[in-house]
């Protein structure tokens, strides 16, 4: 049986149909899966590449390593086809020493040093200069990004309407705030809620390295707020409602492209004496609660509320709307995934890695759920990419009369 696909959507801004946002979420190397489900959705729609193939997305926002790939996509808005082709030509070249430093000079400046003084902070109180400030480096990622992004495009974009609106979310460390660094089509009033803000911005790679900033492993960066500095980490702390930002920006309907399978947890592993749970372990299970749990709690919440303005008297909801919500979610978990890709890390990286408890030993495997956010080799994304691709496939008749419903 042939795969059903749309009809083309016609370019240009004057195209009918109800605004649609993409919401692409946070996850480190994880994010490569979002680029699969993205090449599925685009063959979906419109196989055969036509030049009049609108962008699906009218509201693109991202988060952590999914605010690189909606920047990306955004910035390619008016060519969505060669955009997700160009994210995807590059996340199947990746390398670690594209992402962060892995040699051993780097390693010993932040790695190694860091641990030293997790362990022996007592000794060096007074060496405040030399304090290093996360486990890893992650200036090649600032480099590369300074490569492959094209901003100027993103107002063009934004200008023709090719796209309606870019939102970015980090998480600052200053105020304890959730931001959302949004650049519109037109001027949209910044909204405001509980430990919530949005900010107005030219979006450039400073947001997009904040977004990214894996607590404790990369770098904090600083960025402007109201004209002041804010030093931010990754958007994924602290995100209550990660659906919200492309709500505020108008979508009614919302594709949700995650990085977590939908059950995370392994009660088969328990032990009746397990072992103290090493360092790699623990930090898997805290970006894990970082990245995954709260775009599955946003949905759910989301999904009752459209129940029951289904059942509400319209005069009564006034100032509400349902918003139709399609989740895309891995069908398998990615930590043993990871693990089988650990041999491919550059040697120092996997030594120290291998120090914090991460193995791929069968009899003992450990830290595969760390891994999976860090683990930034072609083998291993490449592998992301083809679940993301095969997943959608799978649910295309879902896929495809989610888009359709929006040109109605």
């Amino acid at each position: 049986m042939p795969t059903p696909r749309v009809e083309v959507l016609p370019a240009g801004p004057a195209c009918a149909r109800t605004p649609t946002g993409l919401v692409l979420t946070g996850g480190g190397a994880r994010a490569a899966y979002q680029v699969g489900v993205l090449s599925a959705i685009m063959e979906l729609l419109d196989p055969d590449w036509h030049s009049r193939f609108h962008n699906p997305f009218d509201i693109i926002c991202g988060t952590s390593a999914g605010a690189i790939n909606a920047a990306a996509l955004a910035c390619r808005a008016d060519r969505p086809h060669l955009g997700v082709r160009r994210i995807r030509r590059l996340w199947s070249s990746l390398n670690t020493d594209m992402v962060y430093r892995a040699d051993a000079p780097g390693l010993i400046r932040t790695g190694v040093r860091w641990l030293g003084l997790l362990s022996l902070g007592w000794m060096y109180s007074g060496l405040t200069r030399k304090r290093p400030q996360s486990l890893l480096d992650s200036a090649p990622l600032e480099a590369l990004l300074g490569r492959v992004m094209d901003f100027s495009r993103l107002q063009a974009n934004l200008e023709s309407g090719a796209l309606s609106a870019l939102a970015i979310t980090a998480s600052g460390y200053t105020s304890g705030e959730h931001l959302t660094f949004y650049q519109a089509h037109t001027p949209i009033e910044p909204w405001h809620r509980y430990l919530r803000l949005a900010i107005p911005a030219a979006i450039g790679i400073d947001h997009l390295m904040a977004s990214s900033s894996i607590p404790f492993v990369f770098p904090a960066r600083q960025v402007q707020v109201h004209g002041k500095g804010e030093w931010c980490g990754d958007g994924s702390m602290r995100q209550l409602a990660p659906i919200s930002p492309a709500i505020h920006l108008g979508a009614h309907r919302v594709l949700v492209i995650g990085t977590g399978f939908r059950d995370e947890t392994h009660p088969e592993n328990r032990e009746d004496s397990p072992p103290y749970p090493s360092l790699a372990q623990v930090g898997g299970h805290a970006l894990s609660s970082i990245f995954l749990d709260g775009l599955s709690i946003d949905v759910e919440r989301l999904e009752r509320l459209n129940n029951l303005m289904a059942h509400v008297d319209p005069q009564a909801g006034a100032g509400l709307r349902m918003v139709r919500v399609l989740s895309i979610t891995p069908s398998q978990s990615l930590d043993l995934l990871a693990l089988e890709h650990l041999d491919d890390l550059p040697t120092q990286a996997r030594a120290l890695f291998r120090v914090l408890g991460v193995s791929a030993d069968p009899d003992r495997p450990g830290g595969g759920s760390l891994m999976s956010y860090l683990l930034f080799e072609a083998s291993y994304t490449r592998r992301l990419i083809e679940l993301g691709y095969a997943d959608t496939m799978q649910r295309n008749e879902e896929v495809i009369a989610f888009f359709k419903e929006a040109q109605a």
